[in-house]
């Protein structure tokens, strides 16, 4: 262990649980019934997303700015986040009284701003900047240069980090039996570098995954590629853990104490949001599902453990739900799109009908725009199927009767121009 890692250290971590231990609440540590018996292990959740902000980040948030001076405190902080970590240095901003600016993409879901300014009320100011965290991060940087203030990163920072390692020290107070499996979200990679370091020292046996989403797998990319990478291109629906480098600080830590990591695929991500809803009522954002979605990887290997997710936040926007569905119907193979040619005569949407698709097939979405001079009139269409083994069949039936244009599901760029 190099010394920058070493910094992490458990005097430390305990010293920052007595500080926050009237600030955050002592999240329970919960079994979950269902995931147990479809794994034929002990599933427990860690359900930060029951903390008064809903996620885990008011504790390193709050840790910040408690070790910060009279003179920086007076001048007050700023911050960039996707938007937990903005609630948790508003809430801490307004019980400090200080003033507070926190900068967020343009892409944040409002019901995220909104809660940064109910947090936060006149002792913050938000400010919209750029398409990512990235985007905004720099702009806060800059700002914060500018006006002399501190600044709160949401992963890079110790203080932020020990913050985070608090939970190591209630998950392992709270188990009653040893952890043999301990699935971590990362996004900026400050709660796995935190936890992970306790668990290493107090509880070197358990497994230790990280779970990142695929579109934004920054941590994997620089662990398998042996430095801290930044991504140019990342897809930002996961946005508590979507970061395009993380924290150097975190890549050194996790790199020698994550025994793997992995990446989950975000359809998968919102096939399991809509589950834990259905199943057990827990409301869970993007970011908050990565731990129990990726189990199914895992479902030979922990057979028979004890296994901890850590449950990270649950701030979903609800307008977000339709975009979640979706998601989860292309990831699952039961919703498919594509470019069809109706003949341009009476009766072809009748024959498409009858003899294309199947008694429980149903058509979601179709754009048809009928064109002169020529013998086929093109129409995007959606179809929702009831088992995603008669994709198939289906397209050769398409293509048999002369309907078939083009697959979209696997033409992305093509899927986002049309759809």
């Amino acid at each position: 262990m190099t010394s920058e890692t070493q910094y992490i250290t458990l005097e430390n971590v305990k010293k920052a649980a007595s500080l926050l231990r009237d600030v955050v609440l002592e999240t329970p540590l919960q079994k979950n019934q269902y995931l147990s018996e479809k794994y034929e292990a002990n599933i427990v959740f860690k359900r930060e997303d029951l903390q008064g902000v809903r996620s885990y980040k008011i504790r390193g948030a709050y840790h910040k700015i408690s070790s910060l001076t009279g003179e920086e405190l007076e001048q007050g902080v700023v911050c960039a986040s996707a938007g937990n970590h903005a609630q948790g240095v508003a809430f801490s901003c307004k019980a400090k009284k200080i003033k507070g600016v926190i900068f967020m993409p343009t892409t944040t879901p409002n019901q995220k701003i909104e809660q940064v300014k109910m947090f936060g009320g006149d002792y913050v100011e938000v400010v919209l900047n750029g398409d990512t965290y990235d985007d905004a991060s720099y702009a806060a940087t800059d700002y914060c240069k500018e006006k002399k203030m501190s600044f709160v990163h949401p992963f890079h920072d110790i203080k932020v980090i020990e913050g985070q390692a608090t939970i190591a020290l209630e998950i392992l107070a709270q188990s009653k039996t040893p952890v043999d499996y301990l699935f971590l979200p990362v996004g900026g990679g400050g709660l796995a570098a935190g936890v992970s370091s306790i668990f290493k020292e107090l509880s070197p046996n358990t497994k230790i995954i990280g779970v990142e989403p695929k579109g934004a797998a920054s941590m994997s990319v620089s662990i398998t590629n042996g430095f801290n990478t930044k991504i140019e291109n990342i897809d930002k629906f996961t946005d508590g853990a979507s970061v395009q480098k993380v924290g150097d600080l975190n890549f050194e830590i996790c790199k020698e104490n994550l025994d793997e990591m992995v990446t989950v695929h975000e359809g998968k991500v919102c096939q399991t949001i809509l589950d834990l809803y259905n199943k057990n009522a827990i409301v869970v954002e993007p970011a908050g599902a990565l731990t129990t979605a990726v189990l199914d990887q895992f479902s030979t290997e922990i057979k028979g453990k004890n296994v901890v997710c850590l449950i990270s936040g649950s701030n979903n926007d609800i307008t977000r739900t339709e975009e979640i569905k979706e998601r989860a119907l292309l990831h699952s193979g039961h919703k498919h799109y594509f470019i069809i040619k109706f003949p341009q005569r009476a009766g072809a949407l009748l024959e498409f009908l009858n003899d294309i698709l199947g008694p429980n097939d149903d058509i979601t979405h179709f754009e048809y725009s009928k064109k002169h001079n020529r013998n086929s009139g093109p129409a995007i269409v959606g179809l929702e199927i009831s088992n995603p083994r008669d994709l198939d069949g289906l397209i050769l039936k398409m293509k048999t009767k002369n309907f078939f244009g083009e697959y979209l599901n696997d033409k992305p760029d093509l899927f986002q121009v049309l759809i």
